[in-house]
C-alpha cells in the first residue's frame, strides 16, 4: 500500500490517521502541487493529494479513500452504520474539509507552502482572508464539541479524525486561538492527541517539519 502526499496537508494527514487506526502499514511517497515525478503524475494527473494505491487499486481524495478503507478493512469501524450518526459523520467531514481546513490552508499556502516550495510570493490578502474565516468555524466546532468522549458520542469516528486534522492545520499556522475561549474544543483536541494513531502520525509530521522547515520546527518548540 502506498500513500502519496506530504503530512503538511491535512487531507494526507487524515488518511494517515485512518490507516494508523486500522493498523495498516503503507509506504509514504512524495507528491503534490508542483511535482513533476512521473510516478506521481501517473496516479494523480491533476497533481492532487492524497492518493492511495492498494494492490494496484488507485484512489484520490481523502474522503473517498477513508470510505474505501472503512469498507475494505472494516475493523475498527470509523463510519457509523446508524443513519443519523452516519449523516453527522459525513457532515462533520465535509465541514472539516471545506470550511475549517480550507481557511487554514489559505494561510498555510499563502505564507509557507507557496513561498517556500512553489516559488510564489507571499499573499497576505489571502492569508488574512483565511484568518478572518477561522473564528466562525472554530466557534461552530465549540458548539458541537462534547464535554467528554468523541464528536458522535462514545465511539471514535472519521468525524474526529477529519476535524482533528483540520484543527491541526489551524494550529500549525498559529491560528487556533485561545484554548480558554473554547474549552470543550481544547479538551477534545487533547484527547485526540493522546490516541496512539494520532501520536504516530504526529511524530512523522514533526520529523518532516524538522527536515523541511527547521525554523518553524524550532518556533513550535
Amino acid at each position: 500500500m502506498k500513500l502519496y502526499g506530504a503530512l503538511l496537508s491535512p487531507f494526507v494527514r487524515k488518511v494517515a490517521v485512518v490507516l494508523a487506526e486500522k493498523g495498516l502499514a503503507y509506504e509514504a511517497r512524495r507528491g503534490g502541487p508542483g511535482t513533476t515525478d512521473p510516478e506521481f503524475l501517473a496516479v494523480s494527473p491533476f497533481a492532487k493529494i492524497p492518493v492511495l494505491e492498494d494492490d494496484g487499486f488507485v484512489l484520490p481524495d481523502s474522503t473517498a479513500i477513508a470510505l474505501y478503507l472503512d469498507a475494505q478493512y472494516p475493523e475498527p469501524a470509523l463510519i457509523p452504520a446508524a443513519p443519523q450518526a452516519r449523516g453527522r459523520a459525513i457532515w462533520l467531514d465535509e465541514f472539516a474539509d471545506t470550511i475549517l481546513a480550507e481557511a487554514a490552508i489559505k494561510v498555510q499556502m499563502s505564507r509557507i507552502v507557496g513561498p517556500r516550495f512553489l516559488g510564489r510570493p507571499v499573499d497576505e490578502d489571502m492569508a488574512r482572508a483565511g484568518e478572518a474565516e477561522l473564528p466562525r468555524a472554530l466557534d461552530y466546532l465549540e458548539s458541537v464539541a462534547p464535554e467528554a468522549g468523541w464528536l458522535l458520542g462514545a465511539d471514535f469516528t472519521l468525524a474526529d479524525i477529519s476535524v482533528g486534522v483540520a484543527l491541526r492545520a489551524a494550529e500549525f499556522v498559529g491560528c487556533l486561538g485561545d484554548a480558554a475561549a473554547r474549552p470543550r474544543t481544547a479538551a477534545w483536541f487533547e484527547r485526540l492527541k493522546a490516541r496512539p494513531s494520532w501520536q504516530s502520525v504526529a511524530e512523522r509530521e514533526a520529523a518532516l517539519i524538522a527536515r523541511a522547515l527547521p525554523d518553524l520546527a524550532n518556533a513550535q518548540g
